[in-house]
């Protein structure tokens, strides 16, 4: 599978997390980018900022794509789907209260860990997602918890970009992010795909 080229997230997804954000109900999920330069796989280090003291971390599932997809029907896009992968949507929410675009608050190096590994999955609805710190389960939720699935945010995010093979749609968290410092080990789980495990460092402690 190529590497990606275009990473499309999807925010704001579960009511439970609106309402936690203090954020009013959508009619149409939050689409939003992130460059291929925040990605980094399991087992490297999330390095958080210079003078930032906690990130906000999520576990996601990923959908990786298979082909080139433009204006897909929901009934449709899941033939467009080569598997899928546990992703991390890291932010610093300080920055994100000051700016409109989060081009670094989510956009920074290291801010999209992927993997272990891309899977084809059947059954979606059911599998849980799961964010662990440190060994603690912080966050847990079911796919089937999302307010839009995955066919539906692929016909959003592809009435305006074209998707091709390795690009990556990150759906959005099952519960609002939680709160990692650096020296902490961040776990996403996803049933059927594995561990993404990523530790924070601070900025000039990398290995």
């Amino acid at each position: 599978m190529p590497a990606p080229r275009v990473l499309v997230c999807a925010g704001l997804n579960h009511r439970d997390s609106q309402r936690e954000l203090g954020t009013p109900d959508r009619v149409e999920p939050l689409l939003f980018l992130k460059p291929v330069s925040s990605v980094i796989g399991s087992g490297a280090p999330i390095v958080c900022p210079a003078g930032i003291a906690a990130l906000d971390v999520s576990a996601e599932l990923a959908v990786v794509i298979g082909r080139p997809t433009r204006g897909v029907a929901p009934e449709a896009a899941m033939a467009h789907v080569a598997g899928f992968t546990c992703a991390n949507d890291i932010a610093v929410r300080e920055w994100m209260r000051t700016e409109e675009q989060w081009f670094a608050a989510k956009g920074a190096d290291g801010f999209c860990p992927l993997g272990p590994r891309i899977v084809a999955l059947d059954d979606l609805e059911d599998r849980l997602i799961t964010l662990r710190i440190n060994g603690e389960v912080r966050r847990s939720g079911a796919v089937g918890d999302l307010i839009w699935g995955v066919p539906e945010l692929l016909a959003l995010a592809t009435r305006h970009v074209t998707l091709g093979p390795g690009d990556v749609l990150l759906t959005g968290s099952p519960a609002a992010p939680a709160t990692a410092r650096p020296g902490d080990h961040v776990e996403v789980v996803v049933d059927g795909i594995g561990t993404l495990s990523n530790s924070v460092v601070r900025a000039g402690e990398e290995p």
